[in-house]
């Protein structure tokens, strides 16, 4: 049976990374995040990089981990309010941020994927999202000119994941992977179970079409990024 199954998440990047490249990662706070590949990521030493993400991670994990390593120039993203790191260094100038409403950050993936260049969307008129950007008049409402995203390497993290490179997620570590997924030229998916078989084709998420690569998750542990709890009832 063909494999895209490599043995490790540093094997899969090494030499695919470089300086400058724009790399689009999945995850929704720390909910869905490839751990495995973002450790890699960071251990490639690739500098100048632009970073498209829901958001930064928090301060020492996630994507926090490369912005400390100081290896991020530029990020596009929707929210960054758990990363003391990445607010200091967005206030003294040292990291270049364009912020992306959230719906329109998952249909710019969504129309990089799909070969779409441009789409127009009212969300942003009259804020300084809208700043700079072509605006044109539908029925009456304004609405912004807003770019596809197609990354250059793409970094997933899957539940299930067949030797194909089909996918699978679980609940809502789905959010921003399955658009992540197709939004590059290459994508590289960590799952938490490589099955033998392929799996079920009603079933599959992701097609293995869009990815080129997959690793077994070799640290399992899932950070909680806000943990709430209440006593029980008496």
């Amino acid at each position: 049976m063909r494999t895209k199954v490599v043995s490790s998440a540093l094997e899969a990047l090494s030499n695919e990374v470089r300086d400058g490249m724009t790399i689009a990662v999945g995850g929704f706070g720390l909910s869905g995040i490839p751990t495995n590949l973002i450790a890699a990521l960071r251990d490639t030493g690739a500098s100048d990089l632009t970073i498209v993400s829901n958001n930064m991670g928090v301060d020492g994990k996630g994507l926090g981990l490369i912005l400390e390593n100081n290896q991020v120039k530029k990020v596009l993203s929707s929210y960054v309010g758990e990363n003391k790191y990445f607010a200091q260094a967005f206030l003294d100038g040292s990291l270049d941020v364009e912020f992306v409403p959230q719906g329109t950050l998952a249909e710019r993936l969504r129309a990089g994927g799909a070969g779409i260049p441009a789409f127009y969307t009212p969300t942003g008129v009259g804020t300084p999202v809208g700043e700079g950007k072509e605006i044109k008049v539908f029925n009456g409402k304004p609405c912004l000119l807003e770019h596809g995203i197609v990354a250059d390497i793409s970094l997933v993290r899957a539940w299930k994941a067949d030797r194909e490179g089909n996918l699978l997620y679980r609940l809502t570590a789905r959010n921003f992977n399955p658009l992540v997924a197709m939004a590059s030229h290459m994508t590289i998916a960590e799952a938490e179970t490589i099955v033998e078989d392929y799996l079920e084709p009603d079933s599959i998420m992701t097609p293995g079409v869009f990815v080129q690569k997959v690793v077994a998750v070799d640290d399992p542990v899932k950070h909680i990024e806000q943990r709430t709890t209440r006593e029980g009832a008496a």
